[in-house]
This record gives structure tokens, C-alpha cells and sequence, in this order.
């Protein structure tokens, strides 16, 4: 049996002791830390952490998927690109751009017909007067030489290019013989002065200059109405108001061939349509005049062409 020995307790000077000593222990190994933490341990843990960083935000693909201005901008006017394509074949839009662009012309070439007579009008009073002393009634009335030449040549060429316009050609041995006779004393009128039989010395730049005029209204007047024929035979379509149908065909498929052609060419197109109409099924094989108008959206008129010239089809 063991007997414990009693130990004194400590005196309030030995706990201070104790407790200094523990407090310098630990502010040892505090000082010890930090010398170990040095600056390039520091910059190179900031620089391991912004790597993990850096890669989480890498991986995500967000900012790849964000469209820029100079995405946006050109996306934005391919899309305008493609819808003004897609008008573009809207028959109503063809039918008014060739309206536009035949407008033009016909300014173009009236403004260098109506150029080109008044060169020519100085021409004529030039060689009608160049007798004359005074200025009397006849050198007045000279002036008026010209445009009544150019009168009635402007009424034979505006009739040829409006009937053109309608379809129809306008040929006639008389109005042949007008224009003809009516640019020939133009151009007989204008030269006269000039030509080589006249006066001691033949100047031919002379003679061009004032063969002009007529040159330029021979060519104004023998174009304006190929010109106008032309784009009277255009095919459009169907022509319809409205916006762009989907997937709109820009060429109707041709049915069979129509052995006798309408005149009007509003009426050719019409049976056209008509055909493709009757191939899908939405009209009967032969349709009267009242289911064509109804279908077409036409007159009866129109409407019993494109019935008479189906039914000469079918007979054939």
C-alpha cells in the first residue's frame, strides 16, 4: 500500500513564470511560420489559384455563345438580303420593277427624242430662211416647219408603243409610209444646207452636226416600241397583292402547249394559271366562265376568253 506525498501548490510567482515561458513558446513558432510564407511562396499560391480559376470560367461556353455588334449588324442585313430576295419574286413586286425600268427608258428615250427634234427644228428654220433679208411673216412661220413634222411623227410613235404595251403590234403600210416620209424631209431639211453639191467648199462635219437631230429621232422611233413590246410579253406570274408567299415558286410549271394564243396578254396568263389551277385539282376539266371568274378573280369577259381558249385546247 502506497502513500501519496503531497504536492505544495504553486505560488502565484511560478504560474506567471509558467505562462510567460508558454507564450514566448508560441510566439516562436508564430515567427518560425512566417519565415517560412516568403513573397515568392505567396505569388506563386495567387498564381495556382487564378489557374483554377481561370479554368472553371474557361470551360464555360457563354461567352463564346454572346453575339457581337459586328455579328448582329451583319446577321441583321443578311436577313433584309433574304427578304428582299423573297419579294423580289413576288410577281406584283416583278410586275412593278419592269414598270419602273420601262418608265425610265421611255423618259430617257422621249427626252432624246424631244432633244433631238428641237436640234433638228434649228436646222430646218436655218435652211428655209437663209434666203430671206427680213424678218417677216415667213421667217416666223418657219419655225413651225418642224414641229408639225415631229407632230405627227410623236402621234404614230406613241400609238405603236402604247397598243404595244396592250399586246398589240400596230403595223400598217400608210403609218410606214408617214414615218418614213416625215424623218426623210426632217433629214433632207437639215443637210440641205451642207451637202456636197452646195456652196464652193463640202465641210462633212457639218453635214454630221446637222444630221443628228433626225439620226437620234429615227433611232428614238424605231426603238421606243420593240422596247415596249418587249416588256409587254414579260411573264410574271400571278399577279397578287399582299406579302411574300413561302416558298414561292418563281416559275409556274407550264402545262401542255396552247396551239392558239390569246391576244391580250392578261388573258394568255390568266390560262395559264387557269391550267395550273386545273392540274391541282382546284378546278374542274372544263370550268365555266362563272367558276373562272370566281378562280382568277376577272372580269366575264377575260373570264369567257380563258374558257373559250381551254375549251380550243381541249379540242386539240
Amino acid at each position: 500500500m502506497s502513500t501519496a506525498i503531497p504536492m505544495p501548490d504553486p505560488s502565484d510567482d511560478e504560474m506567471e513564470r509558467a505562462v510567460a515561458q508558454v507564450e514566448k513558446y508560441v510566439a516562436g513558432q508564430a515567427s518560425i511560420a512566417e519565415v517560412a510564407v516568403t513573397k515568392r511562396v505567396r505569388e506563386l499560391r495567387a498564381e495556382v489559384d487564378e489557374a483554377h480559376a481561370l479554368l472553371t470560367l474557361q470551360a464555360d461556353n457563354a461567352p463564346l455563345m454572346v453575339d457581337t455588334d459586328r455579328v448582329r449588324r451583319t446577321r441583321k442585313r443578311a436577313a433584309e438580303a433574304a427578304r428582299l430576295h423573297a419579294l423580289a419574286q413576288n410577281p406584283a413586286a416583278r410586275a412593278w420593277q419592269a414598270a419602273r425600268v420601262r418608265l425610265s427608258l421611255t423618259a430617257v428615250a422621249l427626252t432624246a427624242l424631244v432633244g433631238a427634234l428641237g436640234w433638228s427644228t434649228t436646222g430646218v428654220h436655218h435652211t428655209l430662211t437663209r434666203t430671206m433679208i427680213e424678218r417677216d411673216a415667213a421667217w416666223w412661220g418657219a419655225w413651225a416647219v418642224e414641229p408639225m413634222i415631229s407632230a405627227v411623227l410623236l402621234v404614230v410613235v406613241a400609238a405603236k408603243a402604247y397598243l404595244a404595251a396592250h399586246g398589240h403590234t400596230l403595223k400598217h403600210r400608210h403609218l410606214t409610209a408617214v414615218e418614213i416620209g416625215a424623218l426623210a424631209v426632217t433629214l433632207t431639211l437639215n443637210i440641205w444646207p451642207y451637202a456636197p453639191w452646195q456652196g464652193d467648199r463640202f465641210e462633212p462635219m457639218q453635214l454630221l452636226a446637222h444630221a443628228i437631230g433626225p439620226l437620234v429621232a429615227i433611232g428614238a422611233v424605231t426603238v421606243m416600241p420593240i422596247i415596249w413590246t418587249a416588256f409587254a410579253s414579260l411573264d410574271h406570274g400571278l399577279l397578287t397583292v399582299g406579302p411574300t408567299p413561302a416558298g414561292y415558286r418563281q416559275n409556274i410549271p407550264d402545262g401542255p402547249s396552247m396551239t392558239k394564243q390569246p391576244t391580250d396578254v392578261r388573258t394568255a396568263l390568266l390560262v395559264k394559271h387557269a391550267r395550273q389551277l386545273i392540274a391541282d385539282g382546284r378546278l374542274p376539266i372544263t370550268p365555266s366562265a362563272t367558276r373562272l371568274r370566281a378562280a382568277l378573280q376577272c372580269g366575264t369577259d377575260i373570264a369567257r376568253a380563258v374558257r373559250d381558249a381551254l375549251r380550243s385546247e381541249g379540242t386539240t
